[in-house]
């Protein structure tokens, strides 16, 4: 587990599936990702992300409050070795609707990195959004990444169409 000072990241738990599909399946916060997603597909992106952990000692972390023990998304970073633009560590974080707007992402995608820095010993991880999603390209500004135009990719996908990422980079202090 990793501690702030508001948030405790944990690994996930099979009582966090509810929680997780209604996040997934809420059409603002899924918006950048091509729609809400089922149920089915929600708990398949759990069992992904727990079995990650297990494989790579990496994954994505549940955001929880530490104060009212809520789940309030996941943050984290996780290994993609078939990537269009090669292998890698991406870092991201989704949280629920009513979440956004108090500094969880930034404070929780922090010590995420922090994690796979000091603990695991990364030397690198991406982190990238679409043109248009303004706040993730805030919380990297405030997260100290920097962006790396050269890495920018296309994707064709059948639920996001064609995709642009655009980059950004964080490395150990």
């Amino acid at each position: 587990m990793i501690e702030t000072p508001r948030l405790l990241l944990r690994p996930w738990r099979a009582t966090d599936k509810l929680a997780f599909a209604a996040m997934n399946a809420d059409p603002e916060v899924m918006e950048d990702l091509g729609g809400p997603i089922s149920r089915e597909e929600s708990d398949e992106k759990l069992a992904r992300y727990a079995a990650a952990f297990q494989r790579d000692r990496l994954s994505r972390w549940v955001i929880e409050c530490r104060e009212a023990r809520e789940f309030l998304g996941y943050t984290g970073l996780l290994y993609r070795p078939d990537h269009p633009i090669g292998a890698h560590f991406d870092l991201a974080w989704r949280l629920k609707r009513s979440a956004w707007g108090h500094g969880y992402a930034t404070e929780a995608a922090l010590a995420a990195l922090r994690d796979g820095f000091e603990r695991v010993g990364l030397f690198e991880a991406l982190a990238y959004t679409s043109p248009d999603n303004l706040r993730s390209q805030a919380v990297m500004e405030r997260l100290g990444l920097r962006r790396d135009p050269s890495r920018d990719f296309w994707v064709a996908d059948e639920r996001l169409g064609d995709w642009r990422g655009l980059v950004w980079v964080s490395r150990p202090n």
